[in-house]
């Protein structure tokens, strides 16, 4: 057997792929510009194939709501809770569990409507089982008018914002819920704003007087007393809000499959739908008060065994709070693979130039990354599985931080580092 010299040895292993991209990393202006994060993981192999500032902590905008799916993974059943009631007398007193879905406009879970009109009793609105902030830690308080900023609610109703469609060709706007019609006014400023505002501290909307056409979704101040007016609105009936506990005993309406909202979560990146997937995790294992923060505190322990690491402080991301490493993430990856069959898993995250955010890059005959992003301001990330050539199927985290150049250009530069991967593993 031939025996080949060791400055030979070092030159193949110094041209290893995964040398390559490793220097990559820390040589190329398109990864050293900025604070940049990688990590590849074989889980075959169980190793990682390349590290770079892999244990440093990068700010994971949606890259969080991966968190999330974990979260909604390991507690809920194949379908959501949609409200827990008990019956009193002749009365039905009811909680709200935190489900988005309660006459969301794109993804309606209607079970809980059903249930309620087909009950005989008198029907009466409890909200003593969650008090939230308005907005969450870290959030933006000038994005109190972006669809993407909803409150969080334990009852939300049409997922807590209003539709604003400006047709083409028609006299008028149309506003879903109608309810909020008599609370919108048409702007008498000159030039007329292009978009509808609201009220920062009420539901006061300011529309223009001639739109072109488009539609907004503009949040709404959510309540009790909203909830109950909204509600009985709906089902043409009354509906009481009252202040009271929830008892032991009460039981759970399951409504819409939990699939098509982790899906619609994922692939749209919604904020208010992964901000309430904790909500609803809390709901199913019957806490008396909606309780999130032990919800991630439970996912923080089994995922990632408490790490000093890492920094978990909402569901979707908003927050510049939460702090994740690229590791961190390879961690997760690793759980949620070994709990979701692939072709399920590969369905729920968005696919490489087919679907979701991932629609418009990596393009391909057949879609190779599976991931999940994250972009606000200075940060872009992807996270999530991508399929070689060879049919290897590689855990892949990628961050970039404190950047200046605009997010499509970094998107750029981690499409083309990930269609490398593809190529040569």
């Amino acid at each position: 057997m031939r025996i080949l010299p060791a400055f030979f040895l070092l030159a193949l292993i110094g041209c290893s792929p995964a040398k390559r991209l490793t220097r990559d990393l820390r040589t190329n202006t398109q990864f050293t510009d900025h604070f940049t994060g990688f990590a590849l993981y074989d889980p075959v192999t169980q190793k990682t194939m390349v590290s770079h500032n892999a244990d440093k902590g990068f700010v994971p905008a949606s890259n969080t709501k991966l968190f999330s799916l974990y979260a909604g993974l390991l507690t809920l059943t194949d379908s959501l809770p949609a409200l827990r009631y008990v019956v009193r007398g002749d009365s039905l007193i009811f909680w709200g569990t935190g489900n988005p879905l309660l006459l969301h406009p794109d993804l309606p879970d209607t079970a809980a409507l059903r249930f309620l009109r087909s009950r005989p009793e008198r029907l009466f609105y409890s909200a003593s089982n969650y008090n939230p902030p308005r907005l969450g830690p870290g959030w933006a308080w000038d994005d109190f008018n972006d669809d993407y900023s909803c409150e969080q609610a334990p009852l939300p109703l049409y997922g807590n914002f209003v539709r604003f469609t400006y047709p083409d060709r028609r006299p008028d706007v149309s506003i879903q819920p109608a309810f909020f019609g008599d609370s919108t006014v048409v702007s008498t400023v000159h030039p007329t704003p292009r978009d509808v505002q609201r009220d920062e501290h009420r539901n006061r909307f300011v529309r223009p007087q001639n739109s072109r056409p488009f539609r907004q979704d503009v949040p709404f101040r959510w309540s009790p007393e909203l909830a109950v007016k909204l509600l009985s609105d709906t089902l043409n009936r009354p509906v009481g809000l009252v202040n009271m506990g929830m008892p032991t005993g009460t039981r759970l309406v399951y409504g819409t499959p939990t699939d098509s909202l982790y899906k619609r979560t994922e692939h749209v990146s919604d904020n208010t739908l992964a901000e309430h997937i904790l909500l609803m995790a809390s709901a199913q294992k019957g806490d008396p008060v909606l309780n999130p923060a032990r919800i991630r505190a439970m996912v923080d322990s089994v995922a990632l065994g408490k790490r000093k690491d890492i920094r978990w402080v909402d569901g979707s991301g908003m927050s510049r709070y939460n702090l994740f490493t690229p590791s961190s993430l390879i961690a997760l990856l690793k759980l949620i693979q070994a709990k979701v069959p692939q072709q399920r898993l590969f369905t729920l995250l968005p696919a490489g130039g087919q679907s979701g955010t991932l629609r418009g890059m990596l393009k391909s005959d057949k879609p190779f990354v599976f991931a999940k992003s994250g972009s606000m301001t200075s940060v872009y990330n992807l996270s999530g599985y991508l399929v070689t050539r060879k049919g290897k199927v590689l855990l892949f985290s990628m961050m970039h931080n404190n950047f200046v150049q605009p997010v499509s250009e970094i998107r750029q530069r981690t499409a083309q580092f990930l269609e490398q991967i593809h190529n040569q593993f």
